[in-house]
């Protein structure tokens, strides 16, 4: 259904235009990006790519395998990488919500953590009012670890040994 590509200099021309056409259905249930990641896109793709060939982090794009022909439909990511552990964050685009996409992807990278980074354990924060991400991450093996706030919003953070 999904496919995960690690984030490479060519994938910057369809990521812009993925993060473009869903920023209004992201600013809903998490913090915008503003406009300086739009402006400088191709500053901050660069700066992606060199930190993550230091291993601490790694950014996936989610590929659509079923009906778009491998189009992008969203990214999945391992960040504040240490000491066997990561968060996992994710957007999956609109036009792809509620088929799935989200669950198998950060499936995938749960994978990848454990058998190609060698990470022993995620965590993984959601705005409250994102019934959705969280259920995403119940079905993944995420458990309720704390209340948080996830920009100036009231969240939660999740954790899960790999």
């Amino acid at each position: 259904m999904v496919r995960l590509e690690r984030l490479r200099a060519d994938h910057a021309p369809a990521l812009l235009a993925f993060e473009r056409e869903n920023r209004a259905y992201f600013a809903r249930t998490v913090p915008d990006r503003g406009d300086a990641y739009f402006a400088d896109f191709a500053a901050y793709h660069a700066a992606r790519l060199a930190e993550q060939e230091t291993g601490g982090i790694h950014f996936h794009v989610v590929l659509d395998d079923d009906g778009d022909d491998g189009r992008l439909v969203g990214r999945v990511n391992l960040v504040d990488v240490e000491r066997g552990t990561a968060e996992l964050g994710y957007r999956i685009a609109e036009r792809a919500a509620g088929r799935g996409v989200a669950t198998a992807a950060v499936a995938a990278l749960c994978r990848l953590a454990a058998t190609t980074y060698g990470l022993t354990s995620l965590t993984a924060r959601t705005t409250l009012d994102n019934p959705a991400s969280r259920t995403v991450l119940e079905r993944n093996g995420f458990v309720f670890a704390e209340h948080t706030t996830v920009g100036d919003r009231p969240g939660v953070r999740y954790e899960r040994e790999l």
